[in-house]
């Protein structure tokens, strides 16, 4: 088989590039399924191609609506948009009944009355010696008249492909030249006895059908793919390119399951995770921009995606790398790609309704500003802003015997702040600063001295914005009336 050139190169599209996206509805939109619709989205993107979804749904029993419209909904999110109409696998089974006779009357394939409990009789004997199970053609072997008379009769069957002798290899965009011997591969079925096609028969006859010319998907796909190209030959159809990208595994090293946290998309969507922080970080999955480069808008992404960055070893799904990936997206993307994914945060944590955040439209766009540069996903934008709504705030004890040591000390100190927030006549952050400096060099103390404990004073906490920013947003009453109970507080405590 003579090589193929890369698909990174012009030479490689005369005609643009068609991939597809193809996932199995039979649970919900896994992050390893994610990574790979943004490689091929990524890919027909960068080169002008069309980017195609098809839902594998032959597994009836299995397969859902409800995993279905996650799939949809999974990326919807991620803004994977595709070209062309959904194709339904399922609803592709005379044609790939009609391919299989195709290939039975080239002689590619033929018919096996084999019972299948005879076939598990045979698999148990190899098992018990030791050997591994392949089906012997010789079993199938049928003369004319016993094959007329069995068709004749209705007897159930299933129909096998033909494996030819020699090698079946390929260039890999991501590992290479791949070569399975082809006596390693025993004529596989493609046809079951109920007349609905194997995984390998369906997949080659729709991607036939759909035009692909690249497919990109997990590297747990080698396997299928040397039986997947003798189909595309069998039955006359050009071979597409292939990319076998790496798994991905937990920090521990194995297969990235449930164990390892959330695995579906609209998990993290929940969260409070920005789909562009999400899609960032599962194109690292893998791949390497190069340049040492981490953080990447979606426009940086596809400017550099290259499958000469793409990798042979299995990737790491580390969620504190995606939380600190959240974290840089929040900062840097502009305010109104996070005001969208902000609102409902807010609604669900039960901080603010829709109705109150539209009443204070500026003041709340200012707040959500102030807040993101410390957050790491929408969610702690959420629970930061708690002391913004509320009327009291709740004050962390460690806070307290931190920056409260001395209640009477500071009663005073909070007691002058007050006095002196509530002589000025603006309410303005430059005023403010002014004047509290003005106060701690009155006091003989450092600004730290007031601005520490009127942190905890405002937001109950040790680490919050800048305390003139909180001022500002707090408000000019809430913010004294905050004082007054703090003051309180402290000579209560006093006085205990």
């Amino acid at each position: 088989m003579s090589d193929i050139v890369s698909p990174d190169t012009p030479a490689a599209s005369p005609v643009p590039p068609r991939v597809r996206f193809a996932p199995s509805p039979t649970g919900f939109l896994h992050v390893g399924g994610a990574r790979t619709a943004l490689f091929n989205w990524l890919y027909a993107r960068k080169f002008g191609g069309q980017f195609l979804l098809r839902i594998e749904d032959t597994d009836r029993q299995r397969s859902s609506d409800e995993s279905t419209r996650a799939i949809f909904e999974g990326l919807a999110w991620l803004g994977l948009d595709y070209d062309e109409e959904v194709v339904f696998q399922g609803a592709n089974l005379a044609r790939h009944q009609a391919d299989v006779e195709r290939l039975l009357a080239t002689g590619a394939a033929y018919r096996d009355f084999t019972p299948p409990s005879e076939i598990e009789r045979l698999r148990a004997d190899a098992e018990a010696r030791g050997v591994t199970f392949r089906f012997d053609p010789t079993l199938a072997e049928l003369s004319e008249s016993e094959l007329a008379a069995k068709l004749a009769a209705g007897e159930p069957h299933a129909v096998r492909f033909r494996v030819p002798d020699g090698v079946t290899e390929w260039p890999d965009a991501v590992h290479g030249r791949i070569a399975f011997p082809n006596k390693d591969i025993e004529d596989f079925v493609i046809l079951r006895s109920d007349r609905t096609p194997v995984y390998n028969l369906a997949v080659v006859s729709d991607d036939i059908a759909m035009g692909i010319t690249m497919v990109m998907r997990g590297d747990d796909h080698i396997s299928n793919t040397p039986k997947q190209i003798l189909l595309y030959r069998a039955l006359g159809a050009p071979v597409p390119q292939f990319a076998h990208v790496p798994m991905i595994h937990g920090t521990d090293g194995k297969k990235l399951s449930k164990r390892h946290g959330a695995t579906a998309v609209g998990d993290y969507q929940h969260m409070g995770l920005l789909p562009s922080a999400m899609c960032n970080f599962l194109a690292l999955l893998g791949w390497s921009p190069g340049d040492d480069v981490e953080v990447m808008t979606r426009e940086e992404m596809l400017r550099r995606f290259s499958f000469d960055g793409l990798q042979k070893k299995a990737a790491i799904f580390d969620p504190q790398k995606l939380d600190w990936m959240n974290g840089q997206h929040l900062a840097m993307l502009p305010l109104d790609e996070v005001m969208p994914h902000v609102f409902p945060a807010f609604e669900r944590l039960g901080v603010a309704t829709r109705e109150q955040l539209d009443e204070r439209a500026d003041w709340f766009r200012g707040l959500v500003d102030l807040l993101r540069v410390r957050a790491r996903t929408v969610d702690d934008i959420a629970h930061q802003a708690v002391p913004y709504f509320r009327d009291d705030v709740d004050y962390d004890p460690d806070a307290v015997s931190k920056q409260w040591r001395d209640a009477n000390a500071t009663a005073e100190i909070l007691s002058a702040t007050r006095e002196r927030l509530a002589s000025l006549a603006v309410w303005d952050t430059e005023v403010m600063e002014a004047a509290l400096r003005a106060l701690a060099e009155e006091l003989g103390i450092s600004g730290g001295k007031i601005f520490q404990p009127l942190r905890v004073a405002l937001t109950g906490l040790t680490a919050s914005p800048g305390i003139f920013d909180v001022l500002l947003y707090v408000g000019r009453d809430r913010s004294l009336a905050r004082l007054d109970a703090a003051v309180r507080w402290l000579k209560s405590d006093v006085t205990a």
